[in-house]
């Protein structure tokens, strides 16, 4: 007695999963796990001014973790694939707002020294508005991406995470260490105000090109409209 051959099962195409593209919301976006960081971030920078006219200690705690914090920010969203133009934005800010607030509080405790306080907050706030708004006038995804062709010293601060996250961190410690110097404090205040000094004016002049180039890209993509208009 012959058996029946077997019919071979066919693959069911039909009921192979494909692939679903989650649309991703407003609310996804504000709950990415950098955008978190960051709101964390301002909760302590918050908290710092607070204790700012009375606490040393306490300040330097929480703007010390607020600035700390910088640096995981941008991890997390390599990490996760989460980084946005709102993240981009809302760490520059926090950076901004941040050491401009300390800043203001310095021109309080040295006013002798108001319109050298008053130069930096404005080199700060101008030379990184500017150079964020140039960058994404001329096509750029991120305010980092800098070319080496515009300038070797941007380039190398902006495209090397180690050398940018070292020199912000200085940056913003050289701030904390004229406070501290300020209050009594002798190895976290003077000598540390000394010894992150060159660092801390290697950011100046950083801001100083980052705010000329900008000023030179603005100018020549109005040159070459102006030209195609007239």
């Amino acid at each position: 007695m012959s058996s029946k051959p077997s019919t071979p099962v066919a693959s069911d195409t039909s009921s192979s999963k494909s692939t679903i593209k989650r649309n991703v919301t407003v609310q996804d976006i504000l709950l990415y796990i950098p955008n978190l960081i960051g709101y964390f971030r301002i909760i302590t920078a918050i908290i710092s001014f607070l204790y700012m006219k009375n606490h040393p200690v306490l300040t330097s705690i929480f703007y010390g973790i607020s600035g700390f914090l910088d640096a995981f920010d941008g991890y997390a969203a390599r990490k996760f694939n989460q980084g946005t133009r709102f993240g981009a934005v809302l760490d520059m800010v926090t950076d901004r707002c941040a050491t401009s607030s300390l800043i203001v509080h310095l021109a309080i405790l040295y006013p002798s020294y108001t319109v050298a306080w008053q130069i930096l907050v404005s080199l700060d706030l101008a030379s990184h508005y500017m150079h964020m708004y140039a960058m994404l006038s001329a096509g750029s995804t991120s305010h980092k991406s800098v070319d080496e062709k515009q300038s070797k010293l941007l380039n190398l601060y902006y495209t090397n995470r180690t050398v940018l996250f070292v020199v912000c961190l200085v940056n913003e410690l050289f701030y904390v260490a004229i406070y501290l110097h300020y209050h009594g404090y002798f190895i976290m205040g003077t000598s540390l105000a000394v010894l992150s000094s060159p660092i801390w004016l290697f950011k100046q002049v950083a801001n100083v090109v980052q705010l000329k180039n900008a000023s030179l890209i603005l100018a020549r993509m109005d040159a070459d409209d102006h030209s195609k208009r007239d």
